[in-house]
Order: structure tokens, then sequence, then C-alpha cells
């Protein structure tokens, strides 16, 4: 990919390490037949990532849009989205195999074709995409990393509030979700300090009441969290 494709403000990543571990247990045999099978085939590598960028209609015919998901855990989340917005071309990262496996199984379940996967982290995806360039960003329930001396490991920085800000089209979304009470203040206080972004929410309902396209995933419902879940959705202010 030629430099001619990114900004000149494009962001050097420090070396945060936003996620645990990538591997649990084995692979049940109709995920692991799927690495082989259809992960091939919407594997986000260099090459397919070159033409999304290109025109999104090369690699998806349908695409009026394309999204991203940061860290879609199981993919249930992202596999709903996709069957619900067949205009949308979403591109979704996870560094955990297991997850990988499990979004494989929703997407093959669902005969889903709009949705590309990348089997890692994110962050070096988002420096290879040009200017307002994404229309949705969706980062649902990533670690919380609660304990103090590990804050520094949040995806949320600024630096990643920057780099949304730059790759989002203007009137782009970004929906963070959490149940964890203490990292929905850190990101508020983070988007809001941003120049990038405007928040706007009306009254209380607007973050405590799941959105009308929110699809609620298995690690929602196990209740993991200190609070019940919070939702915002930030929107890139006009350039």
């Amino acid at each position: 990919m030629t430099d001619d494709t990114k900004s000149q403000d494009t962001p050097t990543w420090g070396p945060m390490r936003s996620f645990g571990r990538i591997k649990a247990r084995t692979l049940k045999p109709r995920q692991a037949s799927l690495f082989d099978s259809l992960l091939p085939q919407i594997v986000l590598d260099e090459a397919r990532l070159a033409r999304i960028v290109a025109d999104p209609r090369i690699e998806y015919a349908d695409a009026t849009e394309v999204w991203l998901e940061i860290g879609f855990g199981g993919g249930e989340h992202m596999a709903a989205q996709a069957g619900h917005h067949p205009h949308a071309l979403i591109m979704g990262g996870e560094p955990f195999l297991n997850g990988v496996g499990s979004a494989l199984r929703h997407i093959d379940e669902a005969g889903l074709n709009n949705v590309r996967l990348l089997a890692g982290d994110v962050r070096p995806l988002i420096d290879q995409l040009p200017d307002g360039f994404i229309e949705r960003i969706f980062i649902m329930f990533p670690d919380p990393w609660p304990k103090a001396r590990h804050h520094k490991r949040r995806f949320i920085q600024p630096e990643t509030i920057a780099a949304f800000a730059r790759v989002l089209k203007d009137g782009g979304r970004v929906r963070f979700a959490t149940d964890w009470a203490d990292y929905a203040d850190w990101t508020l206080e983070r988007f809001l300090k941003s120049p990038d972004f405007i928040w706007p929410a009306e009254g209380q309902a607007a973050w405590n009441t799941p959105p009308a396209d929110h699809v609620t995933t298995r690690y929602e419902e196990k209740k993991l969290g200190d609070c019940a879940p919070i939702f915002f959705d930030f929107v890139r202010k006009p350039r």
C-alpha cells in the first residue's frame, strides 16, 4: 500500500498491549475447520485491505459504507450488525483466536458475505486506512483493565481517539459500551476533551438504555462488570 493512501499525520502507536490472552482452550473441530476453509476467503490481509481502500465495491459489490468493530469477542454483535445492514462492509479485528473461531461460526451459519476479519491487533490496520474512510466504529465491552496500574493498557487513550477522528467520515460515529463504571467515566472524559467529537446525548436514558440497533452479546448477559451496561455514541465533528 502506498503512502499516498494515508494521512501524513497517521499516529505512531506506543507499546500499549490492550488485550490479554491470545488463546484459551482448544478450538472446537468445526471452528478449527473454518480457520482452514472460511477464514482465507475473508481474512483482512494486505492485498484484501488494499482492494477495500481502493474501492470497497471491489471487495463487496453492495458496499455503500465501511464499518469497523474493534475487539469483536465472540462475533455475535458483528455478525448480527452485518445481517441487519447488508449495505455495510464490516471489518473486524480480534486477537483472541477462540473469539475468531466463534465469529467464523456465526458468519458461516448466517451465510454472510459482508464481513472481513483480522485475527490480531487492529491498530496497524487503522494506520493503513485513509482519512475519512469509515462510517461507524464499534468498541463493545473491551477489557476494562480495572487496576490503576493497568489503565495504560486500556484501548481508549488520546492517541486512539485521534486515530478514530482521522479515519472517520464527518458525522461518522464511535459506539463504546462497557459495564465498568470507571471505564465509562474514563472514556467519556477523554472523548469530551477531544476537539474532534461531540456527544449528542440528552438525558440519562441516552447512555443507560441500549441503542435501538444494539445487539446483546453473551458477554453482556454474563454481567461481569460492576454496573449496568453503559452506551456512548460519539459523533465526528465536520472538519
